[in-house]
C-alpha cells in the first residue's frame, strides 16, 4: 500500500518520508519553550545546520549554554525528507568561486567538502549513530551527444585544477553502464567521494547526542522574530549573545527574511523493496548514488533496504514562498518523476511505488551558499544549500562554532563564509522568473534530446544561475 504523505493525521510522522517511514510510532515529542530563557546561543531550527552547530560548539565548549528552537520536530524540514546523499557537491561551482573570489578558491572549498564527508562518517562512527553510511560515490551518467561532451569538459576543468582519478575518473559506455545499467548510456563520470545514507537517523542520532551535553531541544515552539540578542517565540523569549538562523527553506516565513531565501520544492519517489534478479538489471552493486548530465536535476540511491530511491526537480514555485502540506505531493510531478526512472530502468515499470513525498530546499538568488556571523549583533546564518545540504550543513556547523567562538580556522576562510546575496525579487516577478527557469531546464533537456545539439537555452541557464 502506498503511503499517502498529503493527508496524514496531526503528529504521523511516518508519512513525511520513506526515510520517516522507518521510525516506530509513537513518536514522543520533546516540550515546547515554557517562558523566557536565557542562554549563550540559540539557534532557530532543529535540522542538519542547527544540530551540527550545536554539537560542535558543545564539542569545544563544553560549559557553553545553547538552545534549539523547532517549530515542529528535529528533522521536520529537508533535513528528514532528502535524497540521501552525503555528498562533496558545492551548489557554486569551483569555476565560478575562482571568477569571483580569486584563482583556487574553487580547489579549497572543494577539498573543504571531501574533508567533510569524511567527517560526517568520523562522527557517525564516534557516536555509534547508525545511519547506513555506505560510501559508493557518485556516478553520473552521460545519456546524450550533449551530456557526454558536459562530462567531458567537466573532466578537463577537473584536470585543469590538479584532480586526478582519485576524485573524479571519466568512464566509457560499458563501466558506466556496469554501474547504472540505464538505458542510452555513452559514459558518465565517477567520484568516490559521496555516500549514500539515511538521514532521519542521521538527524535524530545527532539531537540525541548534543541533548547528552546539555544542550535543550524545544520542539511545537514558533520563532516570530531574530534580532540582536533575543529570539522571540511564541511560547516565550529566548535571550542569547549569538541566534543563529539555521532555517534554510523555511527562512521566508520570518520577518525580515521573506525575500532572502526561496522555497523550491523537490519531490521523491521510493520503490518496493527490490530482490536480487531485479537489481541485477539495474546495477548500482556497491550503493553509488547516480544522477545524469540533464539540467533539471534528479538523483537516487538504492536504499539499505534494497529500494530504489529516486527524486527530481520540477515542481513549481510557489506564489510568495508559500510552503504547504500539500505542495509535498504534487501528483503531475510525482507522476514525471515515476516516468523518468522508468525511462532510466525500463525493468522498473510494473514495479509498486510505496512512497511519494516531497519539500522545500532553500535558494539564495544568486545560487550561493553562504555562513556568516555578524559580530557587532550576533546574528549568525547558513543557508542556501541548493539541495546539497546534507555535508555541507557539517561544514557550516564547524565554520559557525569558529566563528562564535572566535577560532581562527581554515574553515572560516572559505570563500562561502560572509558572503551576502541580493535579495530575490518582491512578487509577481519572483514567481515568474523561478517558474520561468524551471520551464527552462526542461525545454532545454527536451531540445538537447531532440537534436543531440547544445541548446541555447542551457547558455541562458548558466547565466541564471551563475554557472
Amino acid at each position: 500500500m502506498e503511503a499517502d504523505l498529503s493527508a496524514a493525521p496531526a503528529g504521523d510522522h511516518r508519512r513525511l518520508s520513506l526515510w520517516w517511514d522507518g521510525i516506530e510510532t509513537p513518536l514522543p515529542r520533546r516540550p515546547a519553550l515554557s517562558g523566557n530563557a536565557d542562554v549563550d546561543v540559540a539557534i532557530v531550527g532543529g535540522g542538519f545546520t542547527g544540530l551540527w552547530t550545536a554539537y560542535y560548539l558543545t564539542q569545544s565548549s563544553p560549559d557553553i549554554r545553547v538552545v534549539v528552537v523547532e517549530r515542529e520536530m528535529v528533522g521536520f524540514g529537508a533535513s528528514g525528507r532528502n535524497g540521501g546523499w552525503c555528498s562533496a557537491l558545492f551548489a557554486a561551482s569551483a569555476d565560478r568561486l575562482d571568477r569571483m573570489c580569486g584563482a583556487g578558491t574553487g580547489t579549497r572549498m572543494y577539498r573543504a567538502m571531501v574533508a567533510t564527508v569524511d567527517e560526517v562518517e568520523r562522527v557517525g562512527a564516534a557516536e555509534s549513530i547508525n545511519c547506513g553510511f555506505a560510501r559508493g560515490g557518485t556516478v553520473t551518467l552521460a545519456r546524450t551527444p550533449v551530456q557526454w561532451q558536459r562530462a567531458r569538459d567537466k573532466m578537463a576543468a577537473a584536470r585543469s585544477r590538479g584532480l586526478d582519478d582519485s576524485d573524479l575518473r571519466l568512464l566509457g559506455a560499458a563501466e558506466a553502464s556496469e554501474m547504472a545499467q540505464a538505458t542510452n548510456v555513452l559514459g558518465g563520470v565517477f567520484t568516490p567521494h559521496c555516500a549514500a545514507l539515511d538521514p532521519v537517523r542521521l538527524v535524530r542520532g545527532l539531537a540525541e547526542v548534543v541533548e547528552g551535553r546539555g544542550v535543550t531541544i524545544y520542539e511545537g515552539t514558533t520563532a516570530t522574530a531574530i534580532r540582536p540578542g533575543a529570539l522571540e517565540t511564541d511560547r516565550g523569549t529566548v535571550t542569547a549573545t549569538n541566534v543563529i538562523r539555521a532555517t534554510e527553506g523555511y527562512t521566508a516565513g520570518l520577518p525580515g527574511c521573506e525575500r532572502t531565501v526561496a522555497p523550491v520544492y523537490s519531490l521523491m519517489i521510493a520503490t518496493e523493496p527490490l530482490d536480487a534478479s531485479q537489481w541485477k538489471e539495474i546495477g548500482l552493486t556497491d550503493r553509488p548514488t547516480f544522477n545524469d548530465f540533464r539540467h533539471l536535476i534528479i538523483y537516487g540511491q538504492r536504499t539499505e533496504d534494497g529500494r530504489l530511491a529516486f527524486g527530481g526537480r520540477g515542481a513549481p514555485y510557489h506564489y510568495g514562498s508559500a510552503i504547504r502540506p500539500a505542495f509535498d505531493r504534487d501528483s503531475a510531478v510525482h507522476d514525471a518523476i515515476h516516468r523518468s526512472l522508468v525511462e532510466l530502468f525500463p525493468s522498473l515499470a510494473g514495479v509498486a511505488i510505496t512512497h511519494r513525498w516531497g519539500g522545500p530546499i532553500g535558494i539564495h538568488r544568486d545560487w550561493f551558499p553562504s555562513v556568516g556571523l555578524d559580530r557587532a549583533t550576533g546574528l549568525g546564518w547558513a543557508s542556501g544549500y541548493v539541495g546539497d545540504g546534507v555535508a555541507t550543513t557539517n561544514l557550516a556547523g564547524r565554520t559557525l562554532r569558529d566563528l562564535i567562538l572566535g577560532r581562527p580556522s581554515e574553515e572560516r576562510d572559505l570563500a562561502w563564509v560572509g558572503h551576502r546575496s541580493r535579495p530575490w525579487e518582491p512578487e509577481p516577478l519572483r514567481y515568474l522568473g523561478i517558474n520561468a527557469g524551471l520551464h527552462l531546464g526542461a525545454s532545454a533537456d527536451r531540445s538537447e534530446e531532440r537534436t543531440g545539439q547544445l541548446s541555447w537555452r542551457s547558455r541562458l541557464i548558466a547565466r541564471l544561475t551563475g554557472g
